[in-house]
């Protein structure tokens, strides 16, 4: 078994964690990776107030095990924020704040409400902010993942973030979709690594099969850095890109983001219509580049487990052998 601090303060088996993905998590997503010893997060950005204690309260009915909830702080209200730690979720997990949004506020709400903090950052004066704040654990994202990225490749701000933090612990995202992902970012200092696309192709995930099947049919190259997503769905994240399919969609704007501007409401409509209808072509589809390593949907606790066993077999069988006395 693979034990890092970081299990000991999560209260998890596995240093391996879901990432909080708005619209692409699910109580059963997280009851299945909290179930199997990894930390199942929920993403809650844009839930309404109202629904996050009830959604809180179906993980608790479907798993005994730590989880956490997940905001994006610069579209976040504190109504929906006190909703959640009124809950009291043992993680609070949170994302991409306004440069002028100060953290201390919310991690000190978190701590009161017995949650641990935890913030996901792109770079490395973030990151450091967000430890002055007082996050008690720091998610390094590299721009490999799915979805809204920084710029900064894993590898590179893993260990970068891991030397300005200091002794607080740090978990790798980012292009890492199995047991090889996770000894590699043990290696570059994290104690856990966090997962977002290869968890989209599970069984559980919330995605409808055609968009599965897409992540699955992928070779990692067919993604793109773009805002076209965001524009088109009236939307304006601070400081990050979003990683998507480069699919018919993304073409059909590209270079034409003035023309969309205009068309906005129109094509977001479009873009919900080919959403629920399972539209890969005219869909929006946020994965990263590891879905080149994806080749299955399976459950999610099994996944857990495989990746798990995949990385102590290469920490304890394959990698010592290279060191020679």
């Amino acid at each position: 078994m693979i034990r890092t601090p970081i299990c000991d303060l999560l209260g998890i088996r596995h240093p391996v964690v879901l990432g909080g993905m708005a619209g692409h998590t699910s109580v059963p997503l997280v009851a299945a990776v909290s179930e199997a010893g990894g930390l199942g997060t929920l993403g809650i950005a844009r839930t309404p107030a109202a629904q996050i204690p009830r959604d809180i309260d179906a993980i608790r009915r479907a798993t005994t095990q730590p989880f956490g909830v997940n905001f994006l702080l610069f579209v976040a209200n504190d109504a929906a924020i006190d909703a959640a730690l009124a809950a009291k979720p043992p993680v609070f997990c949170a994302a991409w704040a306004r440069s002028d949004q100060p953290l201390e506020p919310i991690f000190e709400k978190a701590h009161r409400a017995g949650s641990i903090a935890m913030y996901m950052a792109p770079t490395v004066p973030e990151a450091v902010r967000a430890r002055r704040a007082g996050a008690d654990v720091i998610v390094a994202q590299g721009t490999e993942g799915g979805g809204h990225v920084g710029w900064m490749a894993t590898t590179t701000l893993l260990p970068m973030v891991v030397d300005a933090v200091g002794g607080t612990p740090v978990i790798a995202a980012g292009g890492i979709a199995d047991g090889r992902g996770l000894a590699a970012a043990l290696a570059l200092g994290a104690q856990g690594a966090l997962l977002g696309t290869r968890f989209l192709a599970t069984e559980e995930s919330p995605l409808h099969a055609n968009f599965k099947r897409a992540v699955v049919e992928s070779d990692g190259h067919d993604t793109v850095l773009t805002d076209i997503p965001d524009v088109a769905r009236g939307a304006a994240w601070p400081g990050a890109m979003s990683r998507a399919k480069r699919n018919a969609f993304v073409a059909r704007w590209a270079g034409r983001e003035w023309e969309l501007r205009a068309e906005q409401p129109a094509v977001a409509a479009e873009l919900q219509r080919a959403t629920t209808a399972g539209d890969a072509d005219n869909a929006v589809l946020f994965y990263g580049q590891d879905a080149g390593l994806i080749r299955d949907v399976p459950r999610a606790g099994a996944l857990v487990e495989r990746i798990v066993t995949e990385a102590e077999m290469l920490l304890r069988e394959r990698l010592p052998k290279l060191v020679v006395r």
